[in-house]
């Protein structure tokens, strides 16, 4: 009870800090018209969102980052509060926020402007820092491979474990980077995994990596507190990039990463719904499987609000976190 009660303190403390950091980003974003760009086949209704501040992740990054150097420095003091262990998922979200950020200059002020970077450059930026991660996962924490449902003892999975979680890795960066289209959608879905997997490393006795996903947490509140529909600050892909990446990780140190196409239900119906569209297109020649990809735009055309997307997709992320969490109790 005590290190659920020293992890929520944690969740609510970064959210503070998000909410009182938000309104000046907020300003410096605004003066500088660092904007989001629609693209012209977006819904009709995406247009009003045209200019709103973007680039919101580092309201995420920033939060998560002073939370994490502040605890790791009040071990000096004796407080032993965070681990050495939540350096590195760290370093993976700072990374992954420093390419999105990247990226998301290339769209507002680039040459690509309201593109950004090539998806080729991108994923293939993605795929190095993505094998970086993975070889510290295997030589560096020794995470366990892969827990196996009513297996006493965690699969062993040698040398292909370093592609296969680098793989996880930048599926779920670009997961995220999918669901990210609605205001407060990707927010509330990174928030309700990034609590799930909180809860297993709880209960697998990682008593820091469960408080550092609850600093995540907060900090993802922290930054819904300005993303909520009509949101004033988009994440961007300095936000999905980094939150998609670190969430991976999470479950990739826990190694309950079966569970996670449960916990990130949503993140993946969206990624899988824009690779499903992409084929069907090729191999109808022009045919189109979904009104428009990823899902929530299908639903949007459909007629649903917006904010009927957002709650529905979020019950369904909540009921995909429970049975995620009952999974790895089996």
């Amino acid at each position: 009870m005590n290190e659920t009660s020293v992890a929520l303190t944690l969740s609510a403390f970064t959210f503070i800090i998000a909410v009182i950091w938000g309104g000046p980003l907020l300003r410096t974003l605004r003066f500088f018209k660092i904007g989001k760009v629609i693209r012209v086949e977006e819904p009709n209704a995406h247009s009003t969102k045209m200019g709103t501040p973007t680039m919101g992740g580092v309201l995420i990054v920033i939060p998560v980052l002073f939370v994490t150097i502040l605890l790791n420095a009040a071990s000096l003091v004796g407080l032993n509060l965070y681990g050495r262990s939540v350096i590195l998922p760290i370093v993976v979200m700072v990374t992954f926020a420093l390419l999105g950020a990247r990226d998301d200059w290339e769209g507002i002020r680039g040459v690509r402007r309201g593109d950004g970077m090539r998806m080729r450059t991108k994923l293939l930026l993605q795929t190095v820092l993505a094998i970086g991660a993975a070889c510290t996962l295997q030589f560096m924490l020794n995470a366990p491979d892969l827990h196996w449902p009513a297996a006493k003892h965690p699969l062993e999975l040698g040398y292909w474990y370093i592609p296969i979680a680098a793989f996880i890795i930048v599926a779920m960066s670009n997961a995220v980077n999918f669901t990210d289209g609605l205001d407060g959608l990707a927010g509330l879905i990174s928030a309700t995994c990034f609590a799930a997997y909180g809860v297993i490393a709880l209960m697998a006795g990682q008593v820091f990596l469960a408080r550092f996903c609850f600093t995540i947490v907060g900090a993802l509140f922290g930054f819904l507190w300005f993303n909520v529909h009509p949101a004033q600050l988009f994440m961007g892909d300095t936000g999905s990039l980094a939150i998609g990446a670190t969430l991976a990780y999470v479950a990739l140190m826990t190694g309950q990463w079966l569970a996670l196409p449960l916990i990130a239900i949503i993140p993946l119906s969206e990624a899988v719904s824009d690779v499903l569209q992409i084929f069907y297109y090729r191999m109808t020649k022009g045919k189109r499987l979904f009104k428009m990809a990823p899902l929530h735009l299908h639903y949007e055309l459909l007629g649903w609000s917006e904010t009927q997307i957002v709650q529905r997709f979020w019950l369904v992320s909540l009921m995909g976190a429970m049975i995620g969490i009952a999974f790895t109790m089996v």
